[in-house]
């Protein structure tokens, strides 16, 4: 029989008791804690202590920089040229006033008005306040996650040992801590699904889907070290509605699904995916639709009426935008999730970017690469609002329904809101955008001339 040499039974040993803490410090502070919904506050210290950290790193570099003359960080704005809401007849007659000195209605045509256009046109190039969307927000300060910033320059020894520092903790330490946490929570989640989805049904097969739902996501949660603050959970979606959101990142789903009790409604993947999906479906009326089904929108809203009528069904959680903007702003809803009739309850998610981005450009990362990157940073902290339910009044259309929620998300997170479509991510402008612009102005020349004939 081989015999380990002392030295190797030393190592092995600690190796061994090394192991057997790490599992211990995992059960005791985060695993159960995560199945009965308590904290220790450690996170909120640790997030404390990034703040501090921030700070002191922020007001060195702008030392350091003030010394050596080199350019500091420019603040993140919305944008660079000043817009006022104006309609297109009213900028035109502002124009024409200012070029030719006569009234809107007295010629119905003027070449002037050619340089609306113009300047339209180039405005939306210099400042496109839809693909900046799409890209990482900007921060004001270091976070120091990176050194790629194109003000950053050398400063001094101890911020550049600090940054080191900090790439060892995420990398050496955080990473595989949070790697070893989301194992266990997607483990879990597959294996207590699995298992209650072979009771009766009934309230024990409910209760039991609850709280492993519950526990699983909680514990993905801590894989990420997501410090969240929930408000006004007085109005958290109740059965038989749909809670919509506005949607920066995959996470939003563990976000929320980590406070409340949702069906999801997505498509059937395979892979890894595929597993989770079908072991979540038998513990739990989540709607799950066929590749080909999801491009069938009248099977979606049927499918989807019949849930929400049923009212001991749990409320389902959609993102209508239907793709991930970049944490400042709201776009689109789709109207399809409003034209069923359901109680709508509208929830609020706002990221803080400068313990790490949330946001998850799909053109850019693929889904390994952006988790790879949320696990590498210092946390994901968040709040999230949920706000008081909405129905569709009697003289409201699906759109109108669909733009009212979207209002109240956006006024609530302090977002930008945007009629564009998020579509625009990947497709070109469709031509029904353009066309307005052209009827809008046609219709302005034409009822001009209309109302000249019958005076």
């Amino acid at each position: 029989m081989f015999l380990l040499l002392p030295f190797d039974s030393l190592v092995v040993n600690l190796l061994g008791i090394s192991i057997t803490v790490l599992f211990t410090l995992l059960l005791v502070f985060i695993i159960v804690p995560a199945i009965f919904g308590v904290s220790f506050g450690i996170r909120k210290v640790y997030m404390k202590t990034l703040l501090k950290i921030f700070q002191w790193a922020t007001l060195r570099i702008e030392r350091g920089a003030k010394e050596k003359n080199h350019p500091l960080y420019k603040p993140y704005v919305n944008g660079i040229i000043a817009k006022e809401p104006t309609s297109l007849e009213e900028e035109i007659k502002e124009i024409r006033r200012s070029g030719s000195g006569k009234a809107l209605d007295t010629p119905e045509f003027e070449l002037s008005d050619i340089f609306y256009f113009c300047r339209k046109g180039i405005e939306t190039i210099m400042d496109d306040e839809v693909t900046k969307r799409f890209s990482a927000e900007e921060l004001e300060s270091w976070n120091l996650l990176s050194r790629t910033n194109y003000n950053f320059q050398y400063i001094s020894l101890r911020l550049t040992v600090l940054w080191g520092l900090g790439v060892l903790i995420r990398y050496c330490f955080l990473l595989p801590l949070r790697i070893a946490l989301a194992f266990t929570g997607i483990s879990l989640l597959v294996t207590g699904t699995t298992v209650v989805g072979y009771l009766p049904n009934g309230r024990c097969k409910e209760f039991l889907s609850k709280h492993v739902h519950l526990m699983c996501y909680r514990i993905c949660v801590r894989a990420l070290t997501a410090i969240i603050t929930y408000h006004d959970r007085e109005n958290r979606p109740r059965n038989g509605g749909i809670c919509v959101a506005n949607h920066t990142s995959p996470i939003d789903v563990i976000i929320l699904a980590s406070d409340g009790y949702y069906a999801m409604v997505g498509q059937i993947h395979g892979g890894l995916m595929g597993v989770i999906q079908r072991a979540m479906v038998k513990a739990c009326p989540h709607v799950w639709f066929e590749r080909s089904e999801v491009k069938d929108r009248h099977l979606v809203a049927r499918r989807l009426t019949e849930h929400v009528q049923d009212k001991s069904k749990l409320p389902i959680l959609i993102f209508p935008e239907g793709t991930c903007i970049n944490n400042t702003s709201v776009m689109m809803f789709k109207k399809g999730s409003f034209e069923i009739g359901a109680t709508v309850y509208p929830v609020a998610i706002k990221y803080d970017p400068q313990f790490g981005d949330a946001f998850w450009n799909s053109s850019k990362y693929g889904m390994v690469t952006y988790l790879l990157r949320m696990m590498t940073s210092w946390a994901i902290v968040c709040s999230v609002w949920y706000l008081p339910p909405m129905t569709r009044q009697p003289e409201e259309d699906a759109v109108q329904f669909a733009n009212r929620v979207k209002s109240a998300i956006a006024r609530q997170g302090g977002l930008v809101d945007l009629l564009w479509d998020g579509g625009l991510k990947r497709e070109k402008v469709k031509d029904a955008f353009k066309e307005e612009q052209q009827k809008l102005y046609s219709k302005m020349i034409v009822g001009n001339h209309e109302d000249r004939s019958r005076s």
